[in-house]
């Protein structure tokens, strides 16, 4: 009976399911329970009931060696079927940090449906809302690093390294970047009230009134009002940030008023008054012209070179996601960014397909928060 236990033992341990590998990876220790050159058991009988002696092996123990021998076969067999099975073979998770409905969210769904088609597999999205974005992403940093649980991130992931100090989680350290899905260029907009027509003028403005410019924001640390933190530094102006509590609505109702003079918000949501004449746009935030509104400069162009902000976002995973899994994430991507319908719903998004090698995403996110460190070390903002 012990030989059938210690089959019972070894084909149980082949037999667990380990996706992220491919076995074996490192040298295989096989113990033989015998001593070299003689059969197991103790000095009491034959080799037959467990002894060391020289009886012939009776038909019983034939029977349970050929059953354990057996055993062990088909557990190798199952074992190498499980090892052997293509990522992914089964439904993965794609948490979205941030509420139903939003970008990010509309986003994550578009990737998870394409992905899910390429895939032959259900890629399911959960919204994990809080901390702005980052309690979702310290859930995926703390996931089993096997490619079920992936993460949508971004540009407030890179702002909150250095906006919180408080994080359980590094953006750069815990979390492995596969590739970057889109990009979202804003718009620097103005009340028509305010004498201004481009980059020139505006930077014209704020030198000539120091201090009495103003402009509005969803809330300290967030994108587009760290935008003009930036534009204030490089210009070497001095304007009055107005940060709004619980999103951008309020700035936006009080920028149309004129209470706000100037603002940096996202194309899409600004096109309505864009095109109604209530805000005028004086420059797109990116470095190249947007699709959504190709007459307007960057502000690069207009006067302010150098100056580049785009939000965007990507596909991450647990930091030892293991490269081939990575590799597959990044080429994926890339493909489904390639697809025509998918680029048309990104358009109507006023977001741009982004991909990157590995490599260069890495780098890109380590220069973002390095970028983003610096404006908000500049601006005093923190949120702890």
């Amino acid at each position: 009976m012990r030989i059938l236990a210690l089959a019972f033992l070894l084909a149980a341990s082949l037999a667990a399911p380990v996706y992220a590998q491919n076995f074996p990876v490192k040298t295989v220790r096989l113990i033989a329970p015998f001593a070299r050159g003689r059969r197991t058991g103790s000095r009491r009988g034959g080799w037959c009931w467990g002894g060391d002696g020289a009886r012939t092996p009776g038909l019983w123990h034939c029977v349970q060696l050929g059953f354990a021998v057996a055993l062990v076969a088909a557990a190798l067999f199952q074992a190498g079927a499980l090892f052997a099975q293509p990522y992914p073979s089964k439904t993965v998770r794609l948490i979205a940090p941030f509420a139903p409905g939003g970008a990010t969210d509309v986003l994550a769904r578009l990737t998870a449906q394409k992905l899910g088609e390429r895939w032959g597999q259900s890629v399911i999205v959960d919204n994990r809302v809080g901390a702005g974005g980052h309690i979702g992403a310290e859930l995926a940093s703390r996931a089993v690093p096997d490619g079920y649980t992936l993460l949508v991130a971004g540009t407030p992931h890179a702002i909150g390294m250095s906006l919180y100090q408080k994080l359980a989680y590094d953006l750069e350290k815990d979390l492995a970047a596969a590739n970057r899905i889109a990009t979202y260029p804003s718009a620097i907009v103005v009340h028509p009230s305010l004498p201004v027509k481009n980059v020139r003028d505006l930077i014209a403005l704020a030198k000539a009134r120091p201090g009495q410019l103003n402009f509005g924001s969803a809330g300290v640390g967030s994108p587009n009002g760290l935008a003009l933190e930036l534009f204030k530094t490089m210009a070497k102006v001095s304007m009055v940030h107005i940060p709004y509590k619980g999103g951008s609505g309020q700035m936006v109702t009080e920028l149309l008023s004129g209470q706000v003079q100037l603002a940096s918000i996202g194309l899409p949501p600004a096109m309505p008054y864009v095109t109604s004449g209530r805000l005028r746009v004086i420059a797109v935030t990116g470095m190249t012209r947007s699709t959504l509104l190709p007459e307007a400069p960057t502000v690069d162009e207009s006067g302010l070179p150098g100056f580049e902000v785009t939000s965007w976002y990507g596909v991450f995973g647990p930091a030892a996601l293991p490269k081939d899994i990575v590799a597959k994430l990044n080429a994926d991507v890339a493909a489904i960014l390639g697809a025509a319908d998918l680029m048309d719903r990104l358009a109507a998004l006023g977001a741009e397909p982004g991909s990157m090698p590995v490599d260069a995403f890495g780098r890109y996110v380590r220069e973002e928060i390095a970028k983003w460190a610096k404006v908000v070390k500049d601006s005093g903002a923190t949120v702890d």
